[in-house]
């Protein structure tokens, strides 16, 4: 038998509920972002669903999302609690902390010491660029074969993230980083997997041997590798002259000595994971996207190629700082972001106090589902807003322009930590590597698949690429 509607006054309206799985067969697997879609032409931009007995909001659309999380800020800033997510990473960690004291503190200090590390200025740029010239020595081996693109962006995107957190980076072919990052993509598969709805919605299964024990085994192996990098942080260190962000935080610890501050040895363990796994994915992602289109429309790599060469002539390195005089470049990177789409659903929200959007009441503790796709590709927002094309950000002059509904990092208090680290990378590379090589879809590749594949992270499928050397650089 269905539900009578559950849903309390003036709550958003939303499909008939199923007992036990709530909404779950409205939604698709493979590509939950259609389902979503649909219901949205059913319900509007303000809708509800049920994930498992659990009441959760979803907000589509430009204006509806700015009105939450950026006028209704405060209200809309929690993170669901009780959740696997949360139980994987012990309620710890900048990400999934639920909006409050520990969570401020923990904020406020990982943008300050994203800043301190160069975010913006040049230590920064050449931490990139220095990762980029090994990149670049790889290619220029391998001129004329089949690479495998996912690999390339992984391990650029991978090491920087690495240089920010640990102070180095590592072999492509380390054997340790290998394993951290297995343990990491096998935990999104877990966060993304039915079990984790078995999880949500049954709270009586928590105790017995399922599959979601894995995540657990997991985040225990990586907490235990995380903490050998610690640890030599601890005995190498010299406090106040900080290396990077262990550094920073094994400082703050210190100083923060007996007055019960939230900082700890687990919190920084859960810092390094959400910051790592965060930063590697996103941008690797971007990439991938950026480049499966600049190879199969070459009319636009070579018109990014001519500006690159026009701006740069005579200058051994690309600065962020140049991208003002780039502005073809500039769109083509954003609107990499807008196609790609990384992280589609963002990080699920929670409502901090009853409130109210768009004329419905929204109790406190709600889950909110920050649609941001349906910003992306939103129709009277974007020039093309189906199709890839760099116009969606230039103006009838060819300047730069960046519309309101373009949020790939969401909005609000809880945008995105690494946004300023993520938008210096895709340019720097992007740019440097458009600068000496010509991208080539493989003669023997087929037909390009730009269907996206749907996960926490969206991703395309895995391809193989070409580079051969440019003769004028």
């Amino acid at each position: 038998m269905l539900f009578r509607s559950r849903r309390p006054k003036n709550f958003p309206p939303g499909p008939t509920t199923l007992p036990f799985f709530g909404n779950v067969l409205n939604l698709s697997v493979d590509n939950p972002l259609k389902s979503l879609e649909k219901l949205r032409r059913t319900y509007g931009n303000v809708y509800s669903l049920y994930i498992g007995h659990r009441a959760a909001v979803v907000v589509s659309g430009a204006k509806a999302l700015k009105e939450a999380l950026v006028n209704k800020a405060v209200d809309f800033a929690g993170r669901p609690q009780d959740m696997y997510a949360n139980a994987i990473v012990e309620d710890r960690g900048v990400i999934m902390a639920d909006f409050g004291h520990k969570w401020k503190e923990h904020r406020r200090f990982s943008l300050m010491t994203m800043r301190n590390f160069g975010l913006g200025k040049q230590s920064m740029e050449q931490k990139i660029l220095g990762e980029l010239q090994i990149t670049i020595n790889n290619l220029e081996k391998n001129t004329g074969k089949s690479l495998k693109a996912q690999v390339l962006f992984h391990n650029v995107a991978s090491n920087v993230i690495c240089l920010v957190l640990f102070g180095k980076r590592f072999d492509y072919d380390d054997e340790f980083m290998k394993k951290y990052v297995a343990g990491i993509t096998a935990i999104t598969k877990q966060l993304n997997g039915p079990w984790a709805f078995v999880y949500n919605s049954f709270h009586w299964v928590r105790s017995l041997p399922l599959p979601f024990t894995k995540g657990f085994q997991i985040v225990t192996k990586l907490n235990i590798m995380t903490s050998t990098i610690i640890n030599e942080h601890k005995k190498t260190k010299v406090p106040g002259q900080p290396r990077d962000f262990v550094d920073c935080y094994l400082d703050e610890m210190d100083k923060r000595v007996g007055d019960g501050t939230s900082f700890s040895h687990e919190e920084l363990l859960m810092s390094c994971f959400n910051l790592h796994s965060a930063g590697t994915d996103t941008t690797s992602n971007t990439l991938l996207t950026a480049f499966l289109y600049l190879m199969t429309k070459p009319h636009i790599q070579e018109r990014c190629q001519q500006e690159i060469d026009q701006v740069l002539k005579g200058k051994d390195f690309v600065a962020f700082e140049d991208r003002h005089n780039m502005p073809y470049v500039q769109a083509v990177v954003h609107e990499s972001q807008r196609i790609a789409n990384t992280v589609p659903l963002s990080v699920f929200h929670a409502t901090t106090r009853d409130t109210e959007l768009m004329g419905y009441s929204i109790p406190k503790g709600t889950i909110v589902i920050p649609n941001l796709s349906s910003a992306l590709n939103e129709e009277g927002q974007w020039k093309f807003p189906h199709e890839f094309n760099p116009e969606n950000f230039l103006n009838h002059k060819g300047e730069f322009v960046k519309p309101d509904a373009f949020l790939p990092f969401s909005a609000g208090p809880r945008v995105c930590l690494g946004e300023g680290l993520a938008r210096m990378e895709l340019f720097l590379i992007m740019v440097t590597l458009l600068r000496k090589f010509r991208f080539i879809w493989p003669v023997d590749a087929g037909e390009p698949d730009y269907e996206l594949v749907f996960g926490i992270t969206v991703t395309p499928k895995p391809y193989n690429m070409m580079v051969e050397l440019r003769a004028t650089q």
